[in-house]
């Protein structure tokens, strides 16, 4: 029987507060989230106000199977929220508060633990924006181990990175996950040049990552690993909304690398969730059990 895989999410967790009302989200809480609906040991390592909002991510963090011993809580600080503003087609925009208790992180004796024995670790830029959770965030992923994924899910929102610090955690990272709009960011930021697959060959052989995930919404994705190219373009769907669908393609990718399964299995099955995810409301809707079955089904071969 295969060893079950520690996966860690380390950042923000918050309220998406969308028109059909608020649901929760952060982009690393809902990586976890997606990671134990396919059959991982999983950990959030996020922050939250000693207030009504925080106890009721900790009451939703239960309800979805996650531990709440990493949900640290802040004093003073209140949780997280995001204004969340939906085109027609369901694409996502988001307005973020500042100064909330994601923005002290601390590492832990727990959360260093958690760091050192996980088999993939993924974080972004948002979490980044307070040096405090900087510092926090930088020395976790510095603890894990020679053989972890480290995962940059690179994750632009608004104004709240800089040159510094995405090319200081691409060399920290050994996956880099990115979308059809921040790949241009990264190009005008490095002086990428040629076509889009030779400027993620030069991220990929600059920075040292081991995979290279591109998504590209409704066009589907690109993945890069050692010379390999794996092109998936999926079936139509009716989009309710994209949140959480690349956290839950993040998911699929780092447990499908971890499994060793063929890069166009991987690929395939990320769009699948992600799809799945995409026709649902929020970021953390129900996984359904044949979707996880086919996940596990896959890993077991």
């Amino acid at each position: 029987m295969k060893k079950q895989l520690d996966v860690v999410g380390i950042g923000e967790v918050l309220w998406d507060l969308l028109a059909a009302g608020p649901k929760m989200g952060g982009a690393p809480a809902n990586f976890a989230y997606h990671a134990h609906a396919l059959g991982a040991s999983s950990h959030a390592i996020t922050r939250v106000g000693k207030d009504d909002l925080g106890r009721e991510i900790s009451r939703r963090f239960g309800d979805l199977g996650l531990p709440t011993a990493e949900l640290q809580e802040d004093e003073v600080a209140p949780t997280g929220s995001a204004k969340v503003s939906l085109s027609g087609d369901g694409l996502a925009q988001f307005t973020i508060q500042e100064k909330v208790a994601w923005d002290f992180l601390e590492a832990t004796p727990n959360a260093l633990a958690l760091a050192r024995q996980a088999d993939a670790i993924c974080f972004g830029s948002l979490a980044q924006r307070s040096a405090i959770s900087r510092h926090t965030i930088q020395q976790l992923i510095a603890a894990t181990s020679a053989h972890a994924l480290r995962v940059f899910d690179i994750n632009l929102r608004q104004q709240y990175y800089s040159r510094e610090l995405i090319e200081r955690s691409l060399r920290l990272a050994n996956v880099l996950k990115l979308n059809e709009e921040e790949l241009p960011v990264l190009v005008r930021m490095f002086d990428l040049s040629g076509s889009l697959t030779s400027q993620i060959e030069e991220l990929a052989h600059r920075f040292d990552q081991r995979v290279v995930a591109l998504t590209r919404g409704p066009s589907g994705s690109l993945l890069f690993q050692n010379g390999r190219w794996s092109e998936y373009a999926p079936h139509p769907v009716n989009v309710i909304d994209t949140v959480g669908a690349g956290d839950s393609f993040a998911a699929a990718l780092v447990l499908g690398l971890l499994h060793n399964l063929d890069l166009d299995r991987v690929n395939c099955f990320a769009n699948e969730l992600a799809r799945y995810v995409c026709s649902q409301a929020g970021a953390t809707p129900p996984i359904p059990p044949e979707l996880a079955h086919k996940f596990q089904t896959l890993a077991a071969r």
